[in-house]
């Protein structure tokens, strides 16, 4: 019996390794995709070298949001949140230094 149950604890850990792994997976594909949607505004700035109709509060707002849920994922140690967050907070960065540069 006790072999059994040992085999069956074992069994549970390889189940929820598993599980655990896919959800993983299913965060780092779910956050890349939502994070590459503010590449084509970056891309769109660089090109038009206009940033006149981005707006500064937003970007502010984003910064600091992006940075609380990195420091979250951080914390938590979940590594779709970390990725995510510091792409998105990577692209923010960018759009504001595009807002200073070519605020015109």
């Amino acid at each position: 019996m006790l072999c059994g149950g040992s085999k069956l604890a074992n069994e549970k850990k390889i189940k929820y390794k598993e599980s655990t792994m896919n959800v993983q997976i299913l965060g780092l594909v779910a956050g890349t995709i939502t994070s590459i949607t503010f590449l084509p505004q970056v891309i769109k700035i660089w090109q038009t070298k206009s940033a006149k109709d981005l707006s500064a509060p937003m970007i502010i707002l984003l910064i600091i949001g992006v940075s609380l849920w990195l420091s979250y994922g951080i914390i938590i140690k979940d590594v779709p949140i970390i990725f995510t967050n510091g792409m998105v907070l990577f692209m923010s960065f960018i759009m504001a230094y595009f807002k200073y540069t070519f605020n015109k």
